[in-house]
């Protein structure tokens, strides 16, 4: 690897381990949160793999709402029997990862970037995906008096959540598509890229300290109802509108030792799923009241409507999409080309959905060998 671009991969993975990192370090990895006390153990239910308990992490995200929907309804605890559900939550995906390799989750949903980082800088051994679960609810939004086409875009300031996440990079491919240069380490460029955390940004947006956002759901929406208008929809821009959003990954050594576990909570993760599709108003008000329980406050309803209609919930990791996001990353120069040739292991998941009576899903090559 030449020295420049050495030094520019470090000063990447730095800045996205750091800054979250910083800001969790009052309360550890992420917050906190009960385990699922409410949901009864049936009698005579068994320990897991002789487990305590399975330790869940997921982000207060509505692109996260497989994992939401299945604490609030109860379905981990179901299925792990008498091995407790525990839960702590994160806003960025480094915390998550390096939750993950210290064991204070073992297993998490997460987006397609810090999963990919986790496992490239890991050399391939901290973890796998084992499943998906959404597609879509990213959009930019922007002001109206400032933006009226995606042209306009040139030469204003646009938020993204965090240097390197998910949707930093799509927007960092989007600018790049149009032509336009932007420093991926800076932000400074053509446009200017404003990294900031999903939890200011409409407030930002609001005092004008930004034109517009590269985000995911709810903050679009929350953006929309300060005035702001969807210019682009990213689903727009991949073959039939599909792309990850959010993945399930879990620690290697946990997969290797507590299988049972692992295919509890994909069971779970499968049910969920099944049940948004069968009952989406029910689920959409259950993800908001677990996003309540977890942050003290639920989205209002011009909120939490357009943002629950424009995510879709898979059990399909879309594999190829993640290929291709990786591929972004790499042509922003914020990844040196990763081997990810066995970040996937679907065997437990493509078990669970042929009990299911389901089609089996693909993992376009990166499967464990």
């Amino acid at each position: 690897m030449p020295a420049n671009r050495s030094k520019l991969h470090r000063r990447g993975i730095a800045a996205l381990a750091a800054l979250p990192l910083l800001a969790l370090a009052a309360c550890g990895y992420g917050s906190e949160a009960k385990s699922d006390d409410t949901t009864k153990v049936a009698a005579g239910a068994k320990k897991i793999d002789g487990l305590d308990s399975v330790k869940i992490g997921y982000f207060g995200n509505l692109t996260h709402a497989t994992a939401l929907v299945g604490r609030e309804q109860g379905l981990f605890q179901k299925q792990l029997g008498a091995t407790k559900a525990d839960y702590a939550t994160f806003s960025a995906g480094p915390s998550e990862i390096e939750a993950l390799n210290s064991g204070s989750i073992d297993i998490g949903w997460i987006g397609p970037s810090p999963a990919i980082n986790g496992y490239t800088k890991s050399g391939g051994k901290s973890l796998k995906i084992i499943g998906g679960s959404a597609s879509g609810g990213v959009k930019l939004v922007v002001n109206p008096k400032k933006i009226t086409s995606l042209k306009d875009v040139k030469g204003k300031r646009i938020a993204t959540p965090q240097l390197g996440n998910t949707q930093d990079v799509a927007f960092l491919n989007w600018v790049a598509d149009q032509g336009w240069k932007v420093d991926a380490q800076s932000g400074k460029g053509d446009v200017t890229v404003v990294r900031s955390d999903n939890k200011v940004t409409p407030d930002a947006f609001k005092a004008g300290s930004v034109d517009g956002a590269w985000v995911p759901e709810p903050t679009a929406s929350k953006l929309v109802a300060e005035g702001g208008k969807v210019l682009l929809d990213e689903s727009t821009l991949w073959p039939g509108n599909k792309f990850v959003i959010t993945n399930i990954v879990v620690r290697q050594a946990f997969l290797k030792e507590h299988p049972k576990a692992v295919e509890a909570v994909l069971k779970a993760s499968v049910e969920a799923n099944k049940w948004i599709d069968a009952n989406p108003d029910r689920a959409k008000a259950a993800a908001n009241k677990q996003l309540e329980a977890d942050s003290g406050k639920a989205l209002p309803a011009n909120v939490l409507d357009p943002a629950w209609k424009s995510i879709r919930f898979t059990d399909d990791p879309l594999a190829s999409t993640l290929r291709t996001e990786a591929a972004h990353a790499v042509k922003a120069g914020l990844l040196d080309k990763p081997d990810l040739k066995g970040i996937y292991d679907l065997t437990i998941l493509n078990e669970v959905l042929k009990a299911e009576g389901a089609s089996p899903v693909d993992a376009a090559g990166l499967g464990a060998s």
